[in-house]
């Protein structure tokens, strides 16, 4: 059998869990994850996983911050004065926003904190610094 490799398209059915067990994403209910190992369109600890497979195997792997989303940044958390706010904006608690910075591009941003005069922003992607378990079938080559 061949075994996927750099450069191979795939197609993978998956169910990615938190150390306690919880389950933050999962494809066995929806259309299996399609994608090109190599690309860095995945994060690399789960393209590292499926490299060696064959079609019908499946595995489980743990992958650590620094082969998912990264590690969590402090620097990535901002309090901002509720002045500095659209006007008829309320952030509540653990909403997700969108912020355009300076420069026109845009974030995406987890209110962490509300106070009467401010609100503290987190950068980081919710999964940064967590380590994720990955129950990965690879289904088929595309």
């Amino acid at each position: 059998m061949t075994q996927a490799k750099n450069g191979d398209k795939v197609k993978v059915q998956y169910t990615g869990k938190l150390e306690d067990g919880t389950v933050f994403s999962s494809s066995t209910r929806e259309e299996p994850l399609q994608f090109t190992i190599g690309e860095g369109h995945i994060i690399p600890g789960f393209e590292q996983a499926v490299i060696g497979m064959n079609p019908g195997e499946s595995k489980t792997v743990q992958i650590t911050p620094e082969d998912a989303y990264g590690p969590r940044l402090d620097e990535l958390i901002v309090v901002v004065g509720r002045e500095q706010l659209p006007e008829k904006m309320n952030p509540a608690l653990g909403e997700r926003l969108q912020i355009r910075q300076t420069d026109g591009q845009t974030i995406d941003v987890t209110v962490t904190d509300v106070s009467p005069s401010s609100v503290t922003l987190d950068a980081n992607h919710p999964l940064a610094g967590r380590d994720l378990t990955f129950d990965i079938r690879l289904l088929e080559f595309v």
